[in-house]
């Protein structure tokens, strides 16, 4: 089964709103046909604005950073995954690793928000990595299977096939420091060992696994170009319409 391959741009909390619309223009502009998914991830200001600028590009799609587990109630300052239906989102990036620090996300959290956006027909972008001290420890794949075994392992066949993984070794997100192509190869192809185990080989071959952590577009290809990496969850270069178009262009 060939596996769908993705790079997806996180661009955090930055870009208003003018910069946002000229980003994803810009964005357009460069984009070439291809089978390569390339999916653009602002913050919610953004959402249904860009939604109608991209929906005529068939190989572009709108990614939100977050979501709230319930579907509706008083949770002020929050967004709901069927707000975010309604704003034309195909993917939900959930876990990342600043969400589990600066908010306090666990990945029983995690997985109800999973629930609650493959309940829409959208499609989760799953974060798990660990932090420097953890690999240094030689605990990392120890960590991450708990990651992902907590967060996905309630699935059923049919549901984790609409999930995306992402590894992000949190100790090279916004650091200028990159897992060497063997490092990520190494976790990846441990990630999709913990799927078969679960799911079995026909999930774990066509389940997309990407790497996160200073992918630019000169380590891109050699990144890239390893047998269990499926293309990139994509931050500080997803920024530059130039670079980020370079980044897709080198899958």
């Amino acid at each position: 089964m060939k596996r769908k391959q993705i790079v997806a741009g996180n661009w955090k909390m930055h870009m208003d709103y003018e910069a946002g619309r000229a980003l994803v223009k810009a964005i357009i502009d460069r984009l070439q046909p291809s089978d390569t998914v390339v999916v653009v991830g602002p913050p919610y200001i953004h959402l249904k604005n860009i939604s109608g600028i991209i929906k005529d590009v068939t190989n572009l799609k709108l990614a939100a950073q977050n979501c709230h587990q319930e579907n509706s109630g008083a949770y002020t300052g929050e967004v709901s995954a069927p707000m975010l239906k309604s704003c034309e989102v195909d993917y939900v990036i959930l876990g990342h690793s600043e969400r589990r620090e600066f908010f306090d996300e666990a990945d029983s959290l995690i997985a109800r928000k999973i629930d609650a956006v493959l309940a829409q027909g959208m499609k989760p972008i799953y974060c798990c990595g660990e932090k420097l001290e953890v690999r240094e420890a030689g605990e990392h794949e120890a960590l991450v299977g708990r990651q992902v075994s907590e967060a996905l392992f309630h699935l059923d066949k049919g549901q984790i096939q609409n999930v995306v993984i992402a590894y992000e070794p949190v100790w090279a997100i916004g650091t200028g420091k990159t897992a060497s192509p063997e490092q990520a190869q190494e976790m990846h192809h441990h990630i999709r060992s913990l799927i078969r185990q679960q799911f079995g080989d026909t999930v774990a071959d066509g389940i997309s696994i990407l790497y996160g952590g200073s992918v630019k577009p000169g380590n891109a290809k050699e990144i890239f170009g390893k047998p269990d990496v499926d293309g990139g969850l994509i931050g500080g270069a997803a920024l530059k319409a130039e670079d980020f178009i370079a980044i897709v262009e080198s899958i």
